[in-house]
This record gives C-alpha cells, structure tokens and sequence, in this order.
C-alpha cells in the first residue's frame, strides 16, 4: 500500500483481484493506490501477463503495484473453498473475464453473494454480460473500431487509424472503479452489495461524447479531421520553425487576441475570416495562412507570446519531454517504488489531488505471483502443514 501520512480514503475495505490484461487491473489499481488491501489472485506458475508481456516489464509493474499476491487454482476444489473463505469477510471481487467464464468457475455474482450478501461485485467485459454479442472477446482496438473512435481519427482520406493509448482499456477501468465506489456508497446506506459492471464498447461510446451527441440529437456522422478541431476553426497543430504546437483559438475573443500575438490583424478584417462560420467555410484556405505564420518563429517563441495573450497553446511533446516539463515534475506523477528484486523504479501516479490525503509518497511496489501466499493463508487459519498440502495438489 502507498505510504501516506494518514489513513487513505478506502484503507480497511478488502478487494479480491481476480483481473488480467489492462481495463480490470486498471479499476483495481485505483482501489489500491487509494488504501484498499488488494489481493490479486493468479494461477500458479503465473510468471507472464496474460497479454504476453514479461511480469517485470514496466506495462505489467505499471498496473499491480500497491497489492498482495496470492496464487489459488479456482478449477480446484480446494483452491474454490479458499476463494470463498476469502469472499465471506472481502467488501469488493473484480473480474474482466469473458461473460461466461466466472459462471463456468463458479465465483460469479450469485455465487459469491450467497456467502456473503455486501459483497459489491465488478465485472468488465467486451461487449456487456448479456445479449447477442456477450460471449465474444473483446479487446481495446477492437472496440476503438466498432465503437467509431477509429472513423474519427487521423487525415480525411487515410483510412481509420487507432489512438496510440489503450483508451477503452483504461477508461473502462476508471468508470468501474468509480461504480465500485459508488456502490460502496450504497452499502453504506442500505447495508446491501450489488453487482456493478461496464463493457469496451458501452466505454468508447461514452467517450465519444460531443461526436456521439452530434449524431444523436442532428444526425450529423462526424469524419477525419485530422489534427484540425472538429467543430471548431482556429483550434489545431501548426508546424513551427522548430517542431510543432497546438493552438486552440477558437470563438472570436480567442481569435481576436490570436491574430494581435501573432502580427495578423489583417485577419480580423478579412470577410472571408470575420465569423466563425466564415472561418469554418474557408478552413483550408485559412490553414495555409496561419501554418505559413507560425512557421516563422520557434516553438519556445509562439508558446511565449500565446500564454501572454491568453491563448491556449503547447508543444507536442515526445513522451521523454513529457517528463522533463517543469510544470510535470511540479504536479510530481512519476512516483518512485522501491521493489526488492528489481530495484528503485519509477510508476505513473494518481492525476487525484485530495486537501485531506495528500499524494503518496511511495508506492508499494508490484508483488511477485504468490509472494503473499503464506501470509493470506495463515490469516485465514492454515498452518504451514496445511499449506504444504495445498501446494502438493497444486491448489495454491
């Protein structure tokens, strides 16, 4: 658990981590860098993620820190009745597997419910756990592709072309954590559990947001714009003298204090330009005089003379200068973690400023498979001759 100097906001609720891949572990690593003790339940012999990569790479450290592991084979019987045990005095159980699969396991809702009616329950999956397309697996491209976000990025003409983050993934994984809360609400309240989920698919829609509420309310199928703003003019990425900048000037205020910062007032009385709407009409026209503009100074110039008039603007970063912007070594979110096989590393740390729980300072570090096996097992009344016998069948 993350060091802090007061109790966090979730310490003392206990979370059985049954996830893998990216969009589960992303909802339970909010439940853990925010205090909760996670157990991250894996197969023995885990030793690879289940996307391929290698458990010390940093995807993999990147996701699990901050949690306990525990290896349990839940296709054994012996390693059923631990998880149970387990579930009678947990608060939270997440999983991301195929609709189907907790069912064929038998740790699903009802199942864990039965043993203890608190329990809040969160599954992610591809598609949703019911309906014509609940049984099919589901990854992050795929639901960038069926759920529009593809069709919408990159140039006009290019073909559809996938965000370079994992967007479904992770977002997923915050608005289960956020249901997970919310349930925890609940239970506060009505002293009952209930199961709470959301899909790849259900997410991308969702996150499409003003383009999907374009097509919706006007009937409007948005296309490619490239790096130009959808909707509005005078918002997109110009090549510099020395790099690129986004600038966003859109609504005549923004536009007005754009053209006086960069020496183009003659733009404000050009009728071609004099309304948003006549600048949206005369976009490409009006995109060759302002890429001829900045073109003329450097980056370091533009971002200057922008900030000062009040224009929103900002160079486009390589993820290596990402790190290196005074203002990102201020706001702190690489945060360090000191892992005992692997030495001093670094993570990516919680965008989340609370008055009252300030930021980590530490992070625990990424558990290897079934480092805490004893440990869990003990707590629950084995001693090591019994575990022993666990591990001789091969249930833990």
């Amino acid at each position: 658990m993350p060091t802090t100097p007061r109790p966090l906001p979730l310490n003392g609720f206990t979370v059985l981590d049954l996830t893998a891949h990216r969009a589960g572990p992303t909802a339970v690593r909010q439940l853990a860098d925010w205090g909760a003790d996670v157990i991250k339940i894996e197969a023995p012999g885990a030793g690879m993620d289940a996307t391929g990569g290698r458990r010390e790479g940093p995807d993999f450290q990147n996701l699990h820190r901050n949690k306990r592991s525990l290896t349990l084979n839940l296709k054994t019987p012996e390693g059923l009745k631990i998880f149970f045990e387990l579930a009678k005095t947990a608060d939270v159980v997440v999983e991301n597997y195929k609709s189907t699969v907790k069912h064929k396991l038998g740790v699903d809702y009802e199942a864990v419910k039965k043993v203890n009616p608190r329990i809040v329950y969160g599954s992610i999956s591809g598609f949703g756990q019911d309906g014509p397309y609940a049984g099919r697996p589901g990854v992050d491209q795929i639901a960038q592709g069926m759920g529009g976000l593809m069709s919408i990025t990159g140039h006009a003409g290019g073909g559809p072309i996938r965000v370079g983050i994992a967007i479904n993934d992770t977002s997923a994984g915050l608005l289960l954590a956020n249901a997970l809360v919310l349930a925890l609400l609940d239970r506060a309240r009505t002293g009952e559990g209930q199961w709470v989920s959301t899909s790849l698919i259900e997410t991308q829609i969702f996150m499409l947001d003003f383009q999907a509420a374009r097509y919706l309310m006007r009937g409007e199928v948005a296309g490619q714009e490239g790096n130009n703003h959808p909707t509005a003019t005078g918002t997109g990425m110009f090549q510099t003298a020395d790099g690129y900048i986004n600038i966003a000037a859109s609504g005549d205020s923004l536009w007005q204090r754009f053209c006086e910062a960069a020496g183009a007032t003659d733009l404000l009385t050009n009728p071609d330009y004099i309304t948003p709407q006549q600048r949206s009409k005369n976009r490409p026209a009006l995109n060759a005089r302002l890429a001829e503009i900045m073109r003329g100074h450097t980056n370091a110039h533009w971002d200057a003379v922008m900030s000062k008039a009040g224009v929103p603007c900002g160079p486009i970063n390589t993820i290596d200068k990402v790190f290196a912007d005074p203002q990102v070594q201020h706001l702190g979110i690489a945060k360090p973690v000191e892992h005992p096989k692997y030495g001093s590393q670094k993570v990516v740390g919680q965008p989340i400023h609370m008055s009252s729980y300030p930021q980590p300072d530490t992070l625990g570090h990424t558990p290897e498979a079934g480092e805490h096996t004893d440990a869990v097992l003990k707590g629950l009344g084995y001693d090591a001759a019994a575990i022993a016998v666990l591990r001789a069948k091969g249930a833990v």
